[in-house]
């Protein structure tokens, strides 16, 4: 999961039109779902606390990312919070649920860094059970299609741990460039870990996949 960001003060951030230039498709009123093969996406729910408390606090998960919620009543907090900023147009936060499944197992977060919606951050973070099962690159595809197609965004970028190997792998499967690297930028148990800095773009998005084709299913 990327670092915490300020996102208060973009509380007028709705962009009005998507990535095609027609009307906004009101994201910010209910996300939609989206579904691929391993995994399907959608809003949180207050009831999602129990699982993502007990998955995301794990020291294998939390070891690289800004600290979570201490207890289930801090994640139900979390959601509640993610609600409002999804109704004021700052952030669209994910649920990861595997296919099959109605339990909560990850987040994907996209969050806008300027006012437009057209440069955000994304954030993720998974139960380590779910790791190098396929969900992670899928899950993360299906943001993406989201952030560039619905949301409108331009510019995505991620931010993970040099020391994080499995992360920054997954971010260069999914054909992120690293553009460089924020040295002690991460504050963790009283240590300063370098991160490295992952863009994807709109137009390089929209090449692989007219080229890969896509499997995601919104509804």
């Amino acid at each position: 999961m990327s670092q915490d960001l300020p996102l208060d003060d973009l509380a007028s951030a709705r962009p009005r039109h998507d990535a095609q230039g027609t009307a906004a498709r009101g994201w910010w009123n209910a996300l939609p779902t989206m579904s691929g093969h391993l995994v399907t996406l959608r809003a949180l729910r207050a009831s999602d606390a129990v699982s993502l408390f007990t998955l995301l606090t794990a020291d294998e998960v939390s070891r690289f990312m800004s600290p979570p919620p201490a207890s289930i009543e801090g994640f139900q907090r979390f959601i509640a919070r993610s609600e409002r900023r999804r109704a004021a147009g700052t952030q669209a936060c994910f649920a990861i649920v595997p296919r099959g499944s109605e339990t909560a197992v990850g987040l994907f977060q996209v969050r806008a860094l300027e006012p437009a919606f057209a440069t955000a951050e994304w954030g993720f973070a998974m139960g380590s059970d779910y790791w190098g099962t396929g969900m992670f690159v899928e899950g993360a595809q299906l943001t993406a299609e989201f952030a560039f197609d619905v949301v409108g965004v331009h510019r995505l970028e991620a931010r993970a741990a040099v020391r994080n190997g499995r992360g920054n792998g997954a971010l260069r499967k999914i054909g992120a460039v690293l553009e460089g690297v924020l040295r002690q930028s991460l504050l963790r148990h009283g240590e300063h870990y370098d991160q490295a800095l992952w863009t994807l773009l709109c137009d390089d998005w929209h090449e692989t996949k007219a080229s890969c084709g896509s499997g995601v299913v919104l509804h």
